[in-house]
């Protein structure tokens, strides 16, 4: 063999296939691209022999690996080409195998059997028949000895139901039968599908399935009562872990309000911690206004109930209310810091960028161009047969991040929609000569127009990286932030060539935003205190604002205690700053060198802090500390689920009841994917801050069409046509079958035109 052939994709194939290829890390893609088929979407061309085969790009590295059996072995592959796919190939049968075990371990723990009732047996008339006159005892079991002949509506009906040998012949066909029964159930109540992939649902499949038959559902009244009074114990149980935590680590209030389409006023209260975040509180407040005063009122029941003593500090937007709460909570409690969100202060700098008027001229070009596609249903299902189903709009969790996203999206497919505008269908169709058809097609055609979206994603990418960060969560941010921030501004300065004419408007912007914000004598105090930024750069310590920073920080944690004060600056400060004593330590210093995926300062200062035993313990406590409040607004879908429904007239207390189980549950779950390093947190569950690309306030009519009936209003017209989009839209993380490659979530900006990766890895 050549080895050449090591290289799976040479300069001129890139050049000549790049665009064939799915938008994904897979390793499988480096050997091949889609074959242009429009009945086998997942048939796909070796890079290495030409030989095109379905399977998508699981058979492709089987190809490549000369896994036989299941695909022709490539003849070209090198060694080193069939160890990295097998490899790859490996690691998708731990995960499958992982997955395997855990649901099998998850069912394990499914004990209904008491004390009192080791064993529950039946008699079984049919089984007589079968094996001559004796009775067969058995004993409730797992489903498969029960299932024969399922047939749910003689349960209902007569209690009972017949009763067959079962056999593995017929297994298949009643698994079948009942998953047609679940499904029916869903599908008759609205049951999202994602519902399906909880564990809960797990759970209860295993829980049936050791009672047998005849399960009794619980009734209303018990739903209401009885079982949502233990479901709220059971949660409370659950929470002693995050308890804890705030007592070791301490931990941050979030609160936000809410207002559902009736005008309903609902605030809630979350804590966040190293663990997570957890839910403690709502309260509907329609009837009062959200004056400063009501706000901290709120706030201050919370801190008695967490502990003042665990309470480093509040999060919240900036609304004006909130700044007002925060100045009667530094009367009240002068030692608890009141932060302004970095999720919400990052969006006001991007939408300020944004206004400049290069950057502005560039987004309403782009919008124009995505409200058109998706305007008309031709032009929409045209967009998506070029681009393989890929839609253009990225629904954010903000406006900004959608327009981000979806101008990182316009930028991947430059090439389809250059290809869609030139087509045959193109010129036939009856948009061809409209203003805002040939507007589009302008645009999309315009080299310009691309170099300005390249340029979008230059300057905006470095803040939506640390915007990517704080939302992640995955690790505190309160440490970070502040350095962050610095180190996008040379970013931009970079991406702008140090021409301070063009990065000037855009760093006085940042610093406005930033201004008694992100700039606090607490994030100037834990940049400082951050390992991985002072021993990587002692300038830091001649800074003057950051040393004045943490002297006004002890002056606020120990008011009045002067000796206490003047111990951790000039003592125990200096031990660190220097170095000096367990810091000295080459392993310490090693170990701050990078901020990688599990560099943590707060556990590096539990690790080498002992030196300086008041600095560590408030080290320990501000680097624990997030520095946004979107984990407690990205699960309002919960509140809006709960109290617009109808729920059989609860009174406000099971409300709140059924809101603590149902949003913690939530949480609980997003803290185990919180963690998981590349998830896209910037994509929204539906297009709601995405609007502005979809619809615009005036729908365009469609060409030669009737206008319709006076009393149709538009706005019904502009409503429905917002549900319709919203349903192509993923409504929740769903988990995808490992053989099949989807577009990535990550944001990569597009190489094309200039642009430069962006990567928080």
């Amino acid at each position: 063999m050549e080895s050449s052939s090591a290289t799976p994709l040479t300069a001129s194939a890139a050049t000549t296939e790049t665009n064939a290829k799915r938008n994904s890390n897979d390793v499988g893609w480096e050997y091949g691209v889609l074959a242009e088929s429009e009945t086998n979407r997942d048939k796909v061309r070796c890079l290495l022999c030409k030989k095109s085969f379905s399977g998508g790009v699981h058979r492709l590295k089987q190809h490549i690996a000369l896994v036989r059996g299941s695909v022709t072995p490539c003849p070209v592959s090198t060694i080193a080409d069939q160890i990295k796919c097998r490899d790859a190939l490996n690691e998708i049968q731990k995960k499958k195998k992982g997955k395997k075990d855990g649901n099998e371990s998850l069912r394990a723990g499914v004990d209904i059997e008491t004390a009192e009732h080791e064993t529950i047996t039946i008699e079984d008339d049919a089984m007589e028949g079968s094996f001559g006159s004796a009775k067969a005892q058995r004993s409730f079991g797992p489903m498969d000895r029960f299932a024969n002949n399922i047939k749910p509506e003689d349960v209902l009906n007569t209690g009972k139901s017949k009763n067959e040998n079962l056999s593995s012949v017929f297994r298949k066909e009643q698994m079948i039968r009942v998953k047609e029964y679940i499904c029916r159930w869903a599908y008759e109540c609205a049951i999202p599908f994602h519902a399906f992939e909880r564990d809960s649902f797990k759970l209860m499949l295993e829980a049936v399935g050791q009672f047998g038959r005849g399960v009794e559902p619980p009734t209303r009244y018990e739903m209401g009562e009885t079982y949502l009074k233990k479901e709220v114990e059971r949660t409370k149980t659950f929470l002693t872990p995050f308890k804890d935590e705030w007592k070791s680590s301490g931990c941050s209030i979030m609160t936000d309000a809410w207002s559902d389409i009736k005008r309903r006023s609902i605030m809630n209260l979350c804590v966040n911690s190293p663990l997570g975040t957890v839910f403690l509180s709502s309260k509907e407040s329609s009837d009062d206004a959200h004056t400063s005063e009501h706000i901290h009122e709120y706030v201050e029941g919370c801190i008695k109930e967490v502990g003042p003593e665990n309470v480093v500090q509040i999060v919240t937007d900036n609304a004006s209310n909130n700044m007002g709460a925060a100045k009667l909570l530094e009367t009240k409690r002068p030692t608890i810091f009141w932060t302004s969100c970095a999720t919400h202060t990052i969006n006001l700098m991007l939408e300020g960028i944004g206004g400049l008027q290069k950057f502005q001229k560039i987004l309403t070009k782009a919008k124009a161009l995505s409200v058109f596609i998706y305007a008309h249903p031709k032009t929409l299902a045209m967009m998506r047969r070029f681009t393989k189903r890929r839609d253009i709009v990225r629904p954010g969790v903000t406006r900004f991040a959608s327009s981000f996203l979806t101008l990182q999206s316009l930028a991947d497919k430059k090439t389809q929609l250059k290809e869609m505008f030139n087509c045959h269908e193109w010129d036939n169709s009856k948009f061809y000569k409209t203003v805002k058809g040939e507007a589009s097609r302008k645009t999309v055609m315009n080299n310009a127009f691309w170099s300005g979206v390249a340029l979008c994603l230059k300057v905006f990418g470095p803040l939506v990286k640390v915007l990517r960060m704080v939302d992640a969560d995955w690790k505190p941010s309160m440490g970070f932030i502040y350095g962050e921030i610095k180190k996008a501004e040379q970013e931009i300065m970079d991406a702008l060539s140090n021409n301070e004419r063009e990065y000037g408007p855009i760093l006085d912007i940042i610093s406005k935003k930033m201004k008694n914000r992100l700039d606090t004598k607490l994030h100037m105090t834990a940049y400082l205190l951050n390992p991985y930024y002072l021993y990587n750069n002692s300038a830091i310590k001649d800074d003057i604002d950051v040393m004045d920073a943490i002297i006004d920080f002890v002056g606020k944690i120990y008011p009045g205690d002067h000796t206490l004060q003047n111990h951790i600056v000039t003592v125990e400060l200096p031990i660190y700053m220097g170095k000096q004593e367990k810091f000295s330590r080459e392993m310490a210093i090693k170990g701050c060198e990078v901020n990688g995926e599990k560099f943590d300062p707060a556990n590096w200062w539990r690790a080498y802090g002992a030196s300086t035993p008041e600095l560590r313990k408030n080290a320990i406590r501000i680097l624990s500390l997030t520095t946004s409040s979107l984990g407690c607004e990205r699960n309002w879908s919960t509140f809006e689920g709960v109290h617009t429904k109808k729920r059989n007239r609860l009174e406000a207390s099971k409300l709140n009841q059924l809101v603590f189980v149902q949003f913690n549950a939530n949480l609980m779950e997003k803290n185990k994917k919180r963690k998981t390093k590349g998830m896209e947190l910037l994509l929204a569950s539906d297009a709601k801050e995405a609007q502005d690309w979809i619809v615009e306030d005036e729908l365009e009519p469609e060409p030669n069409e009737a206008e319709g009936d006076d009393d149709e209003p538009l706005e019904d017209r502009r409503s429905a046509r917002l549900r319709e989009l919203e349903e192509d839209f993923v409504s929740e993380e769903e988990e995808l079958n490992d053989t099949v490659e989807y577009e990535s979530n990550g944001v990569n900006i597009n190489e094309q035109d200039g642009a430069h990766m962006v990567d928080d890895d």
